[in-house]
């Protein structure tokens, strides 16, 4: 009995030794046919990856990345220690002790794969590199052996803190990125350096699953995931009881689309996009340029706030339009969700601006849902806008009941309401007038909806934000703030004009007699500005505008010039009122600051720009004497409520509005900055049912961003250059003192030669420019042709601005 035993030990050894030596012989064959087809991993020494285009703050807060991968290079010393204990606790614990193969993970996963099938891997970390940068992620034995031969070869070359940085920086952790640094970003919105104890074991619960373990997608498997990575690291001795107990409690602040706290500058980012391509070609998306722009972020939030606000605030004056849609909700609690969920599926959530569906609706209170299930209650003042759609009479389009779809939002107070998404669209831009750095840019109200940047392509009518101009190059032929002109009617016949008569008029159509031009800008007085451009020629004043950074071909030399009828962006706005407030130079908008490759590698720097004749665009002294016209504007004109809300003796600026409401503006500015507001309808009409204008609508929205980015800036003082004295309480020229310079105008002053053209208006040129203008428009005759602003170019004879 004993001696059968032996033998059958005997032969159990020799099979089991046969078996040992084949599949070693099989081994040695497949690593033989295999070994010549690996890489030479000693490449990795010097790991490249491809970087995206990264764009900045001049503070450093990211505001774009483009590429196919969002990615960050940071070195592992700079990686915190939580983020590399938590990826090693659950992903490799023995990291540091193995040679690049677990063998007992390895046993325990083959055992498992004999029993149920190709289902559990033991990839160490090496492994892991090793797949991801070399091999894809087929589950087959001849992917898992050289993924083994890779490793082992990796821990030749490469040590385990290098091999670690790769790992850190390479793994794909769902949102398009790839690495822990990018990963910080895209989840919360943070740099790597600032991540939690928590955040961290959140992040590292993701290479497992980048999808299934994803907090966006899939939050409650991402939780159960990270208190897993906690668990593990306290068992490991990585993080202490009390310091796991306060990381579960720790309530994680998702980065996404209504997060409060994310910067907006998308049309920032996409001109940046345009600018590298341009410059580098589509290399700019992978070699890892970042790219730091002047913007500063809190002014640029100040900036996106107060023009959404603006005109969100003029959507509320306007009557309701409908809901977006009506969908048929179903009583059942199943069937009502996956209803909910396909009427939002389409209308995603602008910003605060939040879809919902009604569930209930009454005249006194609305119940409705968003896309996160949560149920929100309307009343009060918050059901105002669509009063009239919750009448039993109500129009069939207006009407709001159950499976109405609304917006909401809340109010200053914290209350919901109803709104609508606006049709009206808006451009805010602000620079340093010293430097021509672009502190905030904000083209659109949302970019996601509308990606026509209007601050640098919108050519829209300045109106009588134009009129400064007028009165700069005025000043240069002996006007003076004193000189009287008459603000009385104006006529121009079919003689003069060579087509329809022209009778242009005030914003309010009343006239005031003789007056100051200081008086006249203030009011913002069309007839007097008409009657200054008469005397000093349309010729002089067109070249003089092009001092400014104006594009003259877009003032034609007509009379109308006067009231701002030619064409300008927002842009060449900011640039032309930045040469009033730098005391006269033409200072260029930059938005690059920097640009470095990767390694830091600075490809640019710009230079600060040099102020001297070459850039001087005006007289120092012409722009002081515009300076107090511009802040008589703001004191006791037009825009007083700007001065009533910031209550300070440095802010200038003018209003603007065109003829039938259809553009308005505000243009102003302290030393230190320069803003510049544009709302209007892409396709040109009418701002409200009794028309807006520049200082009911674009006003408010530059105050606003002022009261934010002026808050502890001292008051600036200005200094009286050369060339200026104050007689008589007012300010003039010294070589055109009181009895020299220009006193008034007449009453009945001719038309200057070239204001109206030889012979007549030529053919084709202004069509239109006798026909009846609404009884409440002020300058010209005619309507304009309803055009979009992509491409408007209007006739500048056909809408003439007021105010």
């Amino acid at each position: 009995m004993i001696n059968n035993k032996k033998a059958l030990l005997k032969w159990a050894a020799l099979v089991l030794g046969g078996v040992v030596l084949a599949v070693l012989l099989v081994a040695g064959v497949a690593v033989a046919l295999v070994a010549p087809s690996l890489p030479d991993v000693k490449q990795l020494a010097d790991y490249q990856p491809k970087l995206p285009l990264r764009v900045l703050t001049s503070d450093g807060v990211v505001i774009g990345e483009f590429g196919d991968e969002r990615r960050q290079l940071v070195p592992l010393a700079q990686i915190p220690k939580s983020m590399k204990d938590a990826v090693i606790a659950v992903e490799d614990a023995r990291f540091y002790e193995h040679g690049g193969l677990d063998t007992v993970g390895i046993t325990r996963a083959m055992v498992s794969n004999l029993m149920h099938g190709m289902r559990q891997g033991a990839s160490t970390i090496t492994q892991q590199v090793a797949r991801n940068v070399y091999l894809s992620s087929e589950r087959t034995f001849s992917r898992k052996l050289k993924e083994a031969l890779i490793a082992l070869r990796l821990e030749q070359e490469l040590s385990k803190d290098q091999i670690l940085e790769i790992y850190l920086n390479q793994i794909y952790l769902g949102q398009r990125a790839y690495g822990f640094a990018a990963a910080s970003e895209a989840y919360f919105g943070k740099p790597l350096k600032d991540i939690t104890l928590a955040e961290a074991a959140m992040l590292a619960g993701l290479p497992k699953a980048p999808g299934a373990n994803n907090p966006v997608a899939n939050p409650r498997r991402a939780r159960a995931r990270q208190l897993y990575v906690l668990d593990r690291m306290q068992s490991l001795g990585f993080a202490t009881a009390e310091q796991v107990g306060k990381a579960k409690e720790e309530q994680l602040a998702l980065r996404g689309v209504n997060n409060p706290d994310r910067l907006h500058a998308e049309y920032v980012a996409e001109m940046v996009r345009q600018q590298m391509v341009a410059q580098y070609g589509d290399s700019a998306y992978v070699r890892g340029l970042t790219v730091t722009t002047s913007l500063v972020a809190a002014d640029q939030a100040a900036a996106y706030q107060a023009l959404r606000r603006g005109i969100l605030d003029y959507e509320r004056r306007q009557p309701w339009r409908g809901p977006e849609a009506t969908v048929k909700v179903p009583e059942d609690a199943a069937a009502q969700d996956d209803a909910i969920d396909d009427a939002l599926a389409t209308r995603p959530d602008d910003g605060e601006v939040l879809a919902v569906v009604v569930l209930e609706a009454s005249p006194k209170q609305v119940t409705a849902v968003g896309r996160d299930g949560e149920e929100i209650k309307l009343g009060g003042d918050g059901l105002r806008l669509i009063q009239t759609g919750l009448s039993t009479r109500a129009d069939a389009r207006q009407r709001v009941a159950r499976g109405a779809v609304l917006r909401v939002t809340k109010n200053a107070k914290g209350a919901w309401e109803v709104v609508q998404l606006p049709e009206v669209e808006g451009a805010f831009v602000s620079l340093d007038p010293r430097d021509g750095a672009i502190k905030s840019l904000v083209g659109g109200f949302d970019f996601g909806q509308n990606q026509f940047n209007h601050v640098t392509q919108a050519w829209r009518q300045p109106g009588s934000s134009f009129k400064p101009f007028i009165y700069s190059a005025a000043l240069e032929k002996g006007f003076a703030p004193a000189t009287m002109v008459n603000d009385g009617p104006l006529f121009f016949d079919r003689g003069t004009t060579g087509g329809q008569p022209w009778e242009p008029k005030n914003s309010d159509g009343n006239f005031e007699g003789p007056m100051t031009i200081r008086t006249a800008l203030q009011k913002s007085k069309n007839m007097v500005t008409i009657r200054v451009l008469q005397s000093i020629g349309t010729n002089y004043a067109q070249e003089w505008s092009g001092r400014f950074g104006l594009d003259a071909d877009k003032q034609p030399p007509y009379l109308p010039m006067a009231l701002g009828a030619g064409s300008v962006t927002p842009m060449q706005m900011a640039t032309a009122y930045g040469v009033f407030a730098n005391g006269g130079y033409l200072v260029k908008p930059a938005l690059v600051s920097k640009v470095v490759e990767r390694g830091d590698k600075v490809l640019f720097e710009a230079a600060p720009p040099v102020l001297d004749d070459s850039t001087r665009a005006i007289p120092e002294r012409n722009a002081y004497v515009m300076r107090t016209l511009l802040q008589s504007v703001v004191k006791n004109g037009t825009a007083a409520r700007a001065y009533q809300a910031l209550r300070r003796d440095d802010i200038y600026g003018k209003t603007g509005t065109t003829n039938d409401s259809y553009d308005t503006w505000f243009a102003g500015f302290q030393p230190s900055r320069v803003g510049i507001v544009w709302i209007g309808y892409d396709t040109p009409r009418q701002l409200g049912v009794r028309g807006e204008t520049g200082g009911s609508l674009s006003l408010p929205v530059w105050t606003a961003y002022m009261q934010k980015v002026l808050k502890g800036v001292p008051v600036e003082k200005s200094t009286v250059p050369k060339g200026v004295l104050l007689a008589e309480g007012e300010w003039y020229y010294d070589d055109y003192p009181p009895g020299t310079a220009v006193a008034g105008l007449d009453v009945d002053t001719a038309p200057a030669l070239g204001s109206i053209p030889p012979g007549g208006v030529p053919a084709g040129a202004v069509p239109g420019f006798g026909s009846s203008p609404p009884a409440e428009a002020g300058g010209t005759q005619g309507q304009a042709p309803k055009q979009p602003a992509q491409t408007q170019d209007r006739n500048w004879i056909l809408d003439l601005f007021r105010r």
